[in-house]
């Protein structure tokens, strides 16, 4: 189980302590509390927490001044930060989320259902498959730019062998590649191009599988590119 760890920033001890006990209902939270903003920013840098919950109303440097600090701090900017307020109304959600806060949990709160109200602001894990599929695209939109000039060569009624051969070296790596990406049936369609452009560069003349097999892979590699998810 992946552990969430949580910053809770709040000047007063029994609302540091109630958080404490109410994010421990859920067991993916690991928390840790500080008592004022400038303690919180050396605790976030330090910690590297997934959220910081942030009282606004604080001694000191308040909630929105340690929000500004922690956007100034290349090493905290990124990590969301929760306002928890009474000031809920909308015109107040409203200006906090417009100073770079990712939502505001109204005070008093729920201690039975804060873990869940938390939980609702946790973005689900990145899938780390996501850029790589996506520079696969893009390597198949350049393919199939390539496959396509290839293809007016071939419909000229010409069948040299290095355009066959080019052929075949593309389809040899989308077939190896499609597969892994969750692309299936364009790795089939590739390696049916494949197998055709090998066999008439064995037996010259018998263009016929290749033609088609060269449509079929084109077809799907367009479909691909254009939805960004393989074919149903």
């Amino acid at each position: 189980m992946t552990t969430i760890r949580i910053l809770h920033v709040d000047d007063e001890p029994d609302i540091r302590e109630v958080v404490e006990l109410s994010l421990g209902l859920d067991p993916a939270f690991a928390t840790r509390s500080c008592g004022s903003g400038k303690e919180a920013l050396a605790v976030a840098a330090d910690w590297q927490p997934d959220m910081i919950l942030l009282d606004v109303m604080m001694p000191g440097l308040d909630g929105p001044a340690t929000l500004v600090q922690l956007r100034e701090n290349a090493v905290t900017a990124g990590i969301p930060v929760i306002f928890m307020t009474a000031r809920a109304q909308a015109r107040e959600v409203d200006h906090f989320c417009s100073l770079g806060a990712s939502g505001v949990i109204a005070k008093p709160f729920d201690p039975m259902t804060l873990a869940a109200s938390v939980r609702s602001y946790v973005k689900p894990a990145r899938d780390p498959m996501q850029d790589l599929r996506a520079g696969f695209l893009l390597r198949v939109r350049k393919d199939t730019a390539t496959l396509s000039k290839e293809r007016l060569v071939l419909k000229d009624g010409n069948r040299p062998p290095a355009t066959l051969d080019r052929i075949k070296m593309v389809a040899h790596a989308l077939s190896g590649a499609g597969g892994i990406y969750g692309f299936a049936e364009l790795s089939d369609a590739a390696a049916t191009l494949e197998d055709a452009a090998i066999a008439e560069l064995a037996v010259p003349g018998a263009g016929d599988a290749t033609n088609l097999a060269l449509d079929d892979l084109i077809f799907h590699a367009e479909s691909c590119s254009a939805s960004g998810s393989p074919l149903s």
